[in-house]
């Protein structure tokens, strides 16, 4: 355990071959099994520091809503097997930023240790904000000890809500020419972020890593049923109200690939030729959804009585 609720887990791969390359920001899907229904699927950031190919380094918080994935994470022994599924990267670094703000609420210090730990290791220009409910849940001491030593470690260990919207506002009031943000952890933490950063940095220039959508956009629209076509195939599939696109296609026989289920990973993301998506993700830019020309439809619906989908 790196603190008492994060378990830190190494897992070596079966075949003994080194890993393949892991950029900063990257996760892997966990596949749990479970008798007679389908694995669940889980994602996970790499905390790995460059050049570390010999295990997949991973952090893990219990969590006591757990649905599945922690619970049964914190309860393996050493010499378990694993299954892991794709490597994917949806948080990198921007390759043209000159320098790097790095946003961490709790766990979400796993993305961005492996940020750190690479920028630290090319001399880069970066500051990490690591936000705790107490000084006592600082995970990964050993490795954020280097950043720490460069004087690049902020922690800010119990702060409220207000006081945390202050010192947001402080980090973002003066930003260097080219810098870049990048933000993980508890969706009000990221919320938070959002909104401050929103009235000081152009919003491609700040990034998210999210694996659970926000609550408002999960629940708050109405669902109405409408039709899908498969530009490709000509297929027309109808979607009930209360019924994902992804459900309606595989009841038709078209299986498209997903991961979260949630709208905030990109596996499923599809291009729309007609129609007007009804964007409920947390994966999308606002320019992006304003655009009208994706959509996730694992979560998403449509506005419009017909939504025509380039698969």
């Amino acid at each position: 355990m790196t603190t008492e609720d994060v378990a830190g887990l190494e897992l070596v791969p079966a075949d003994g071959l080194p890993l393949p390359a892991l950029e900063p920001g990257a996760h892997v899907e966990f596949f749990i099994d479970r008798p007679g229904q389908p694995p669940l699927v889980r994602q996970y950031s790499v905390c790995n520091a460059p050049g570390e190919s010999d295990a997949f380094v991973f952090g893990v918080k219990r969590e006591p809503q757990s649905r599945g994935g922690s619970h049964w994470i914190h309860s393996l022994s050493p010499g378990d097997k694993v299954r892991l599924g794709a490597v994917r990267n949806l948080f990198p670094l921007s390759a043209d930023a000159k320098s790097h703000v790095l946003l961490a609420g709790g766990i979400g210090i796993t993305p961005v240790l492996a940020m750190a730990q690479h920028l630290a290791s090319i001399a880069a220009d970066y500051q990490v904000h690591y936000f705790v409910r107490g000084p006592e849940h600082v995970a990964f001491r050993e490795r954020l000890a280097a950043s720490s030593s460069l004087g690049r470690l902020h922690v800010h260990a119990g702060l409220d809500g207000p006081q945390v919207r202050a010192l947001l506002g402080e980090i973002f009031a003066r930003p260097k020419p080219g810098a870049h943000a990048y933000c993980c952890g508890p969706g009000v933490f990221m919320d938070t972020v959002a909104a401050v950063a929103a009235g000081e940095w152009p919003e491609e220039r700040v990034h998210f890593e999210r694996f659970q959508a926000p609550v408002a956009q999960q629940t708050t629209a109405s669902d109405t049923a409408f039709d899908v076509i498969l530009h490709k195939s000509g297929r027309r599939c109808h979607v009930e109200a209360g019924q994902s696109i992804v459900q309606a296609l595989a009841a038709a026989g078209c299986d498209l690939m997903t991961s979260c289920e949630q709208g905030v990973c990109g596996t499923c993301l599809s291009n729309v030729l007609e129609g007007t998506p009804d964007h409920r993700d947390a994966y999308l830019s606002k320019s992006e959804r304003e655009g009208g020309r994706l959509i996730l439809p694992c979560v998403s619906r449509s506005k419009t009585a017909t939504l025509v989908l380039d698969l």
